[in-house]
This record gives structure tokens, sequence and C-alpha cells, in this order.
């Protein structure tokens, strides 16, 4: 069955992923982008380095030849926020992007881009996918003209607006990048070296298999970026995932920074450095460092539900400085609504060379500003009556307090949120396709969290809590 969840449809290669089911999602596409009357623009077509992706491409281009819409298919496997940034470049209605992102290697996936660069909305997905069922025929006089291109030096020329690479040149830093077999290769390390950046990249080839373990830069995932960095005495280590749009983030001492602590870093560096100013977007499950880094600028925040999607609708509706997610998705004011990757490291290069301080420093600076937040995170595997009862249970009964600390809010923007009178909280989410549920806490104390932990065991009837990779 053909679904198109948070980011697109995703599933496993010659089970339900056949070229069958690519051509009946493409020719969905293709009747939303005639009933929309976009079919005058260009569609672009990008892939990621899975296996048969690039076959996978093909065949939607060849669906839209049939249909009379235009298309740019990239030459090779390409980041997806590339892809993203070639709909504005190009003028297009959209993009199409044959990737599963961070996922396992015996999955693929499809996502629609619309023609504002970012994730397709909720309305736009429901529309194709009512397209599934549609015995439609596009009839046209005229094919669609296949045009192979390479987008990454248009790229590369946009970029730089937004980095001072003079100073970035004068620091003259050594970086170790590990696109993790994926799109960001040539794409990362290309860019660091225009910039003067000494450079060494592992897992800098294409592997389909992804090195026996999922594209995601994650701490574990990216022990071998973390020994290189200390051996090579690098000032910073940068990950990519699959297709490049999320980031990993490891310190001159080998350290690895979760998505939470680089998105608080960067969101400091750009209003108190590069003098960024606005309002500033997380997802209900991110880091609360965000607010206190907010307070500290007078700067509101916007509270999303999960899924880049809505950050995206907050970005293109309002003046927003960054928008950030804890799942490692980042964009910054100026810039397409879509997580960039390449953006994010990027950031974190040019703040180490302009503030002439290691990141571990620069941590630290920031800690001292906001406080150490700790977070934690699991997930209880639960069947779908306990989970309904769990969530249901939580909305109508919530608790006064937790570890005898007043609960003084209760959010239900998706999942139920409590927050607690000195600013901990803790989400209890449920998983769309999963028979289980996620829970994420916050605190800058570990007994609350403890006490936090408790209260979730005694709710689910599962297992403690397990810890972020690093505290935060």
């Amino acid at each position: 069955m053909i679904k198109f969840g948070t980011d697109g449809w995703r599933a496993i290669i010659s089970d339900e992923f056949t070229f069958a089911n690519v051509k009946k999602a493409a020719k969905a596409i293709a009747i939303y982008i005639h009933s929309h009357k976009l079919n005058n623009k260009p569609l672009i077509i990008g892939y990621d380095a899975r296996f048969l992706a690039d076959k996978f491409a093909e065949s939607v281009a060849s669906v839209m030849e049939t249909a009379g819409i235009d298309c740019f298919l990239c030459e090779r496997d390409t980041p997806t926020p590339v892809v993203a940034w070639e709909v504005k470049d190009k003028g297009g209605c959209g993009a199409v992007m044959l990737t599963a992102s961070h996922n396992p290697p015996q999955y693929c996936g499809i996502k629609f881009i619309p023609d504002y660069a970012g994730p397709a909305n909720a309305e736009i997905t429901k529309e194709i996918e009512k397209n599934l069922l549609a015995d439609f025929i596009i009839e046209n006089k005229k094919k669609g003209k296949i045009e192979r291109f390479d987008p990454r030096e248009r790229y590369f020329q946009y970029i730089e607006r937004f980095f001072d690479v003079d100073a970035i040149k004068k620091a003259k830093l050594k970086v170790v990048v590990d696109p993790m077999y994926g799109s960001g290769r040539d794409f990362l390390d290309m860019l660091l070296q225009r910039y003067g950046v000494l450079t060494e990249e592992i897992h800098g080839y294409r592997d389909v298999l992804f090195g026996g373990q999922n594209p995601e830069p994650e701490e574990e995932t990216l022990k071998e970026l973390r020994t290189k960095v200390v051996e090579m005495k690098a000032d910073l280590g940068l990950a990519l995932d699959g297709d490049a749009d999320r980031f990993g983030i490891v310190d001159e001492l080998g350290n690895f920074y979760t998505a939470n602590q680089s998105i608080a870093m960067a969101f400091e560096y750009l209003v108190a450095d590069k003098g960024y100013a606005g309002s500033v977007a997380r997802s209900v499950a991110t880091t609360h460092m965000i607010d206190a880094v907010a307070k500290l600028h007078n700067i509101k925040v916007h509270e999303t539900p999960v899924g880049f999607k809505y950050i995206a609708e907050v970005m293109m509706k309002g003046d927003v400085v960054l928008g950030g997610e804890e799942s490692g998705g980042l964009t910054i004011k100026g810039h397409i609504p879509e997580k960039d990757g390449l953006l994010a490291d990027l950031l974190m290069v040019e703040m180490v060379a302009k503030r002439k301080k290691p990141l571990s420093q620069i941590w630290l600076d920031l800690k001292k500003k906001i406080g150490t937040f700790e977070g934690r995170r699991a997930k209880i595997d639960l069947n779908e009556e306990k989970k309904a009862n769990v969530l249901n249970g939580l909305k109508n009964n919530p608790p006064k307090e937790i570890g005898g600390i007043k609960v003084t809010e209760v959010k239900t923007i998706d999942g139920v949120k409590v927050i607690l009178e000195d600013g901990s909280w803790v989400l209890v989410r449920p998983s769309g396709t999963e028979p289980l549920v996620r829970l994420y806490s916050e605190s800058k104390d570990n007994n609350i969290l403890d006490k936090i932990q408790q209260f979730c065991y005694n709710l689910t009837g599962g297992p403690d809590f397990g810890r972020d990779p690093a505290t935060h």
C-alpha cells in the first residue's frame, strides 16, 4: 500500500517499493501538477545513493515525459536539500526525490517537494494519495523533455552567501568529513576545500549497504569519525546522513554532539554573532535550550508538531531565524524551508573559525549562559489499545505533580507534553506506524529526570528511560 507519511512514502525495495508502484506514485504526482496548472514549469528529479534509486528516478522521468512535463534529472545521486533548492533556482513546479534518508539500506522512498522548496504539507500529500486511486489519463500532444544536469556548482555559488568565507580561510582549520557513503560525498568536502579548510574524507564512496549500518549520524554510527578526528588532531568532525539533509557534529576531543546541542549552539551564534533577528521554531520534542537562548535575546519561540513540514510552514509565514528538530533537521533565515545538513555543518565551521575557539569551549560558554540540560528518550512497546489508553488518560486526567513538582502546563499539539514548575518536561508521543510510544524528557536536574522516569514507568509499564547519546 502506497502511503505518504511524515516525509514521503518509504518501503522495502522489491517488496512494496517496486518499479510498478513507483510509476503509480509518479502518475499521482503528475495528476497533482496538471490539476494545479503547474505543468508549464519543469520538475526537478533527484535520487540518493541507494540501490536502484537512479533507475527508479528514470522511471519517474518516463512517467513525466508521457504526461508532457519537462524534467531536469540529476546526473548523479544528489543531496535532498540541493534538489529542493533547485526548485527555486530553476523556477520549477516542484521536485521528486528518490530517497529513504537515514533508513536501513533495504528501504527506498519517494517524496514530493512542492514549488516552495520545502516538505509537502498534509493537504498536498492527501491529494496525491487520493490521485493514486484516480482512473485518469493525461493526454498531451507532445511529450515532456528530459534534460540531465549537475546542480552542484549552482548550489555552491548560492550557499556561499550565508558564510564569511574569508574568515574561514584565515582560520586554516582541519576537518574530517563523513558522508556515510551517501549523497553528501563530493559536496561538503569540496565546499570546505574551496573555503581553505584542510579536509580528510572517510566513507567517501557510494556503498548501497552503507557500510552495514543505517546512514544516520549518531554517536554509535560515528565511532570511526570520532577516532579519526582525535588521530588527526582535527578541529571538527562533520557527518551527513544518507541524503545529506541531517547532520552530525564531533568536536576536537572526539565528543559527539546531539542535534539538540548543535542546534542550540547554532541558534545562539546566529543571534549573538551574526546579528540575525526574528523568532525561532522548534518541534515539540526538541530541546528547551532553544527557549533558554531565546529568553536571553527576547525572541519568540514557535513550538510545532514533530515533522519538518510544520517548521517549514512557520518559517514561510514569518521572520524566523532558525528552524530545528531534535532528529537532526536545521535550516535558517533566507534559505529554503527544508532541512539542510550541508548548511548546518558549514555553520559550525564558520562559528569555530569566527570565534577562534574550539567547539568544546564554545559549548562550555553556552552552558555558562543557559545552564546544563540533560535529555533522555526511550520507546515503549504497547499494543494499540494500551497506546490509546495511555494517551487518553494523560489528556483527560493529566497529573497535578510529578515527583513532588507541580505540573504547570499540558500540551497536546502532538502527543501529550507535561511541563513542570521548574521547566522540566516529558513528552509521550504515539508512533503512527508501530505499536509503541516514544518518550522524551529534559531537565537541569538528574534527580528530577529520575522521578519523571519512574512516572513514565508507572504510566506505561515499560522499561526505564534510556539516556541520550550525550547529555546536554
